[in-house]
């Protein structure tokens, strides 16, 4: 009979981390989730759940005892007008969560560690078209990633390259592409573009105006969470060491993204631009050439699919609280 991994994910109270938690406990491993909240729109699937303030070491020390593998999801982060407005408390606070998780991870001597980083990282001036060239992995330098957020996610994959290579521990490091679905943050200020624009998509009748920030032109692609989820459990179980995007290649403009939702929830609507407000870097696509050579893999859901699911879970789930005209109906 086959041993069960014992298993860490942090971050569990959080969308991706939840959904990882589901999906491994399908597979028959022994889960322990650790966050400093519980998930918000269902319960855990964990075996146990902690609630730890991985800023501190003696939190990961515990969170990291009698554990094979962890999935380093926890991060303070959130959408664009988020990551923007507060550079020193998310570089802060992250910067505690993946050293302490390091180290204590080493001290307890976990058989491998996956660090969840960001096409964040990637050179600003690499992305200053819309019809951005796709990122490839070695991209990154000559550093220039976003402020705060950016530049943390980036150390710390050097920072998990000379635990390697100092120690022998094993690292494992993935960028995430923009990764959407349900049972994700929608409101509050943290959500990222397709949950904000399901939420006032959802909140509109036919004839509304909605406001999107930035012209609209901005690029970008996007990854359904199952699609995530299957893509970390590949990169975990692999020999690969070295970064690697984990995202769709397909790019689409934020008024194109506008247009699918609007089409998914039968809803005409008008838009207003508002450039005032912090629209990131003008273009951004995952280069898939070593995903593929690596893993045999890539993410499949068509954007198409993965928005309707999530914009009918984020309509339901505001109707419940009362904050739609009207539930409308499935439509195909």
């Amino acid at each position: 009979m086959k041993t069960k991994m014992r298993i860490l994910v942090t971050g569990a109270g959080g969308f991706i981390g939840h959904h990882l938690v589901r999906r491994l406990k399908a597979d028959g491993q022994w889960v322990r989730g650790v966050d400093i909240k519980r998930p918000e729109y269902e319960a855990t699937a964990a075996d146990e759940f902690q609630l730890l303030d991985l800023r501190e070491y003696e939190a990961c020390s515990k969170a990291t005892t009698k554990i094979d593998q962890v999935y380093n999801l926890a991060a303070d982060m959130g959408g664009i007008g988020y990551i923007t407005s507060s550079h020193a408390g998310i570089a802060r606070n992250n910067t505690l969560i993946n050293v302490h998780m390091l180290e204590a991870s080493r001290q307890n001597q976990v058989k491998r560690f996956l660090f969840s980083s960001s096409a964040c990282v990637y050179a600003q001036s690499k992305q200053t078209s819309a019809d951005v060239t796709p990122l490839r992995e070695e991209d990154a330098y000559p550093a220039d990633p976003e402020p705060g957020y950016g530049w943390e996610k980036l150390y710390t994959e050097e920072l998990c390259k000379y635990y390697r290579q100092d120690y022998g521990f094993d690292t494992r490091m993935v960028r995430f592409h923009n990764v959407y679905g349900p049972l994700g943050t929608y409101d509050g200020g943290k959500e990222k573009s397709p949950a904000a624009l399901c939420r006032k998509v959802a909140h509109a009748v036919p004839g509304d105006v909605v406001e999107i920030w930035g012209d609209g032109l901005q690029t970008r692609s996007y990854m359904y969470i199952d699609d995530c989820v299957e893509g970390l459990i590949r990169l975990m179980a692999s020999n690969h060491v070295d970064a690697l995007n984990l995202g769709t290649d397909r790019m689409v403009t934020i008024n194109e993204l506008f247009a699918i939702i609007c089409e998914i929830a039968g809803k005409t609507l008008r838009v207003r631009h508002d450039l005032t407000k912090p629209q990131g870097v003008r273009g951004r696509n995952s280069d898939n050439t070593r995903l593929r050579q690596v893993l045999g893999y890539e993410p499949s859901t068509p954007l198409e699919q993965g928005l309707r699911v999530t914009y009918r879970w984020i309509e339901q789930e505001m109707h419940r609280a009362g904050r739609t005209p009207t539930l409308v109906g499935s439509r195909a």
